[in-house]
């Protein structure tokens, strides 16, 4: 990322500007089908962090690069629950018996979507950009067609993907960017596997604000979404 970019004024509840449109909805939609990224702030009250989000199947070397420059955070691949079941796929904190696994008192959340970390067994050291969009989009595939997948054959662990567990009940249940980016997949028609990546800033190393980060959307002419209005439709 370029670093602090200056933007429209924030609201007092952290959302920049007017609230998302009905064409910002169908557009994001839209995006997910055409394998171009979306831009979704979940609540100024929950992490207050805006995540760059792709379908799994779109990730290629090039996107990798964008997540790891542009947004900067973990790049992780979020899952729908029942694929997740379908895979074995446990939340870390109950595959893992140690202490510090107990009594996260997240201040966001009551847990962590956080389960395994993964490599395709096609890759070498699986942290280069075309080792992990090997590993993405091969996760996209899986999640396409579970019944034929053998995931322990086709994927290795630890690797260099971290997966996300999508809650039982998705909105209803846990209203984070694993949820959200999973209802919004839904609502495109594509397959329970996303992408999401914080974005952060480069001055000061916080999330990036709502007003910087629906301007880097309009700079690159990329669909912005508050959570509120993926709740208010996809809930």
């Amino acid at each position: 990322m370029t670093g602090h970019h200056a933007g429209p004024q924030s609201n007092a509840d952290g959302s920049a500007g007017a609230g998302p449109t009905a064409d910002a909805f169908d557009r994001a939609l839209e995006s997910l089908r055409t394998g171009e990224p979306i831009l979704v702030h979940d609540a100024a009250d929950r992490e207050g962090e805006t995540d760059l989000i792709y379908h799994a199947d779109a990730v290629t070397p090039e996107a990798v690069a964008r997540l790891r420059n542009d947004a900067g955070g973990l790049i992780c691949v979020a899952l729908g629950y029942e694929i997740a079941e379908a895979f074995d796929l446990p939340f870390y904190s109950d595959a893992v018996e140690h202490p510090a696994t107990a009594d996260h008192e997240l201040g966001y959340d009551d847990r962590s979507s956080f389960s395994l970390t993964v490599n395709h067994r096609d890759t070498y050291t699986g942290i280069t950009d075309d080792d992990r969009s090997t590993t993405i989009r091969e996760l996209g595939a899986a999640a396409a067609t579970p019944e034929t997948t053998a995931f322990a054959e086709e994927f290795r662990v630890p690797g260099h993907v971290h997966l996300l567990k999508g809650a039982p009940d998705l909105l209803a249940q846990r209203e984070g960017h694993t949820e959200l980016g999973l209802a919004l997949a839904d609502a495109a028609g594509r397959s329970p596997a996303v992408v999401v990546c914080e974005m952060l800033d480069d001055e000061t190393g916080d999330a990036l604000s709502p007003a910087d980060a629906r301007d880097y959307a309009d700079r690159h002419g990329f669909a912005y979404l508050e959570g509120s209005e993926v709740l208010e439709r996809c809930r």
